[in-house]
C-alpha cells in the first residue's frame, strides 16, 4: 500500500498538472458541486502523481463530452480523500493503492463508501537504481550488497550515509523501517513531491550519477530513465502488518476505485460509467507521458487518448 504533499517549487509543479473546473485543496474547502441534488455534476478526487491525474483527466473528458456532466476536481491526499469521500465532499476516488484501515472503517463498517471495482492497473512500489549503474555493478540489485555501495550514494543531505531518495512524506512508505531493520547504512531523504523527485532523477541520469530511489510502477519516467529494481526480502502476506518491524519488499497491488455510497446508488449514468472505467497500464502511461513529458494539458491529453482509443472507452458507456 502507499500514500503519496509537496513543499516548495514542486508543489506548484504538481498543482499545474491538475485538470478540472475549480481544482482546489480539499483540506481548505469542499467542492460546491459534490452531492448537488438534481444536478448533473460529478466531483472527482485527484492525487498529486501524474498517473492518478491521467485517470481523472480521461474520466472527466468522457463525463463532460459524452455524458453531459459538469465535472469538478479537487486535490486531496490519499487518506484525507477517504474522509472526503465518506462525507460526500467528493464522489469518487479513481486510484487507490490500498488503505485497509480506511476500507474497513468506511466500506465494511460505516458503509458510506462503496467499492467500484479494479482500475485495471497493478501498482508496485520498490527501490530502484539507474540501469546504467547496474551495468557497472551488477550485484547492486541485491539489497544485501547495498552497504558495500553506500558511499556511491552520499549527498549533502545524507551526510556520511548513502541517500535513499523518497518523494513526499505523505506517501505510504516503509523505507525508514526498512533501512533500520535491514541494518543499512542509508538515510531516507524526501524530495518533497513526485515532481521534485523526477527532477532530481532526471538530473542524476543526465550526469550519469548513481542514485537509489523509492519509485513505483506504473510510471512514465521508466521510458525516459531506465531503472532496475533492487531485490528486497520477498514480500509475504502480513510481513508489513507492523509498520515498525517491516523488513520485506512492497506488494504488488491491483489498484481500486471507490465511490461515495449515495452517489453509487443515485449517480445514474455517471456512477455506472465510473464503475466500468477500466484500462491498462499502457493506457495510463500513454496519457501520463503526454501530460508530464510532452506538456499537454490534461484535457488535451485526454482528448487525444479518447480520439485514438474509441473501442476501449465506448464499453464504459454501454
Amino acid at each position: 500500500m502507499r500514500t503519496r504533499t509537496a513543499y516548495s517549487v514542486a508543489a506548484v509543479t504538481s498543482l499545474a498538472l491538475l485538470s478540472g473546473c475549480g481544482a482546489a485543496d480539499m483540506t481548505k474547502q469542499a467542492s460546491p458541486f459534490a452531492n448537488a441534488q438534481g444536478a448533473k455534476t460529478v466531483t472527482l478526487s485527484v492525487q498529486s502523481w501524474v498517473g492518478a491525474q491521467a485517470n481523472v483527466a480521461v474520466a472527466q473528458y468522457l463525463l463532460e463530452h459524452k455524458l453531459g456532466y459538469r465535472v469538478d476536481t479537487v486535490q486531496v491526499d490519499e487518506v484525507p480523500a477517504w474522509d472526503a469521500l465518506s462525507q460526500g465532499r467528493v464522489d469518487a476516488i479513481m486510484e487507490d493503492w490500498g488503505h485497509p484501515d480506511q476500507e474497513k472503517r468506511y466500506v465494511d463498517d460505516k458503509k458510506t463508501i462503496t467499492r467500484a471495482g479494479g482500475l485495471g492497473v497493478t501498482g508496485h512500489i520498490g527501490w530502484y537504481v539507474p540501469t546504467y549503474l547496474v551495468k557497472q555493478h551488477p550485484d547492486i540489485t541485491d539489497w544485501k550488497n547495498l552497504n558495500k555501495y553506500s558511499s556511491l550514494f552520499r549527498t549533502a543531505e545524507s551526510g556520511s550515509k548513502g541517500q535513499l531518495m523518497d518523494g513526499s512524506p505523505s506517501y505510504v512508505t516503509n523505507d525508514k523501517a526498512l533501512v533500520t531493520n535491514l541494518k543499512l547504512n542509508y538515510q531516507v531523504v524526501f524530495a518533497g513531491s513526485e515532481a521534485a523527485q523526477i527532477t532530481q532523477m532526471k538530473q542524476f541520469a543526465k550526469e550519469k550519477k548513481p542514485f537509489l530511489t523509492y519509485w513505483y510502477a506504473p510510471q512514465w519516467l521508466f521510458k525516459k530513465v531506465p531503472m532496475t529494481e533492487v531485490e528486497l526480502p520477498a514480500y509475504k502476506e502480513g510481513c508489513d502488518a507492523d509498520a515498525a518491524k517491516v523488513a520485506c519488499a512492497y506488494p504488488h497491488t491491483p489498484l481500486q476505485k471507490y465511490l461515495n455510497t449515495d452517489f453509487a446508488k443515485k449517480g445514474g449514468r455517471a456512477s455506472a460509467f465510473l464503475k466500468k472505467f477500466k484500462w491498462t497500464t499502457e493506457d495510463q502511461n500513454e496519457v501520463s507521458l503526454m501530460i508530464a513529458d510532452q506538456k499537454l494539458s490534461p484535457a488535451d491529453a485526454a482528448k487525444k487518448w479518447v480520439d485514438d482509443h474509441p473501442a476501449t472507452w465506448k464499453a464504459w458507456l454501454a
